[in-house]
């Protein structure tokens, strides 16, 4: 039995269910997190002891951490599609993963809890500010790649175009000025176009909004 835990309105949650729904993977889904709680049980701490979701049990498989459990599912029932098993060919795809992991996420990151998830009253205009900029500059560079095809690593959706495409919704939905990035834009009415992402990705964080915690 294959069993995700995790809240929809969590973009690392819904990194793992868009790519179990593209690669039509039956699962059980467990909101946890977040205002249904359930992170501090013993239960689920000893699936994972950082108590933060998404969590995969597949079987007797346990992992947490989205983009380990992206590269898990690729690797297992995606290959020919999202994983390849030449190196050098996988490779084009997961070094943008790790740049999603340490440079667009953690500036988009900061954008949204700094813009949209403190109350306005609140904000860190300056800080706001430079993480929109850091944000746009992250976009600006996918931009220059998607000229020249149409998905991160080549003609084909792979691993990258979710990790760096999840919080796409969202930063075309904040009322920020975003930058003209042509090619961005047809990359995410490419993403639009896909059932797993509007069922998984294009869905309401209106209950986020102005709350830094639950």
């Amino acid at each position: 039995m294959r069993t995700i835990w995790g809240r929809r309105n969590s973009f690392n949650v819904q990194k793992v269910l868009w790519l179990a729904d593209e690669l039509a993977l039956e699962f059980e889904h467990i909101p946890a997190g977040g205002s249904f709680g359930g992170l501090d049980t013993e239960e689920f701490r000893a699936r994972n002891p950082h108590q933060k979701v998404p969590v995969l049990q597949d079987d007797e498989v346990v992992l947490w951490e989205s983009h380990a459990i992206l590269r898990y599912l690729a690797a297992r029932y995606g290959r020919g599609r999202f994983w390849s098993p030449d190196p050098a060919i996988e490779s084009r795809s997961d070094r943008w993963v790790e740049w999603s992991s340490t440079t667009l996420l953690p500036a988009f990151t900061r954008l949204f809890w700094g813009f949209f998830r403190t109350p306005e009253a609140e904000r860190n205009s300056a800080a706001v500010e430079k993480a929109l900029a850091d944000t746009a500059r992250c976009y600006a560079l996918l931009d220059e790649m998607l000229a020249v095809q149409p998905y991160i690593a080549g003609h084909d959706i792979t691993l990258a175009d979710i990790a760096a495409g999840t919080p796409l919704y969202r930063w075309y939905h904040l009322d920020i000025e975003r930058p003209n990035l042509p090619h961005v834009d047809a990359w995410y009415r490419r993403l639009q176009a896909r059932a797993a992402f509007q069922t998984n990705v294009m869905i309401s964080f209106e209950e986020l909004r102005g709350r830094a915690s639950f």
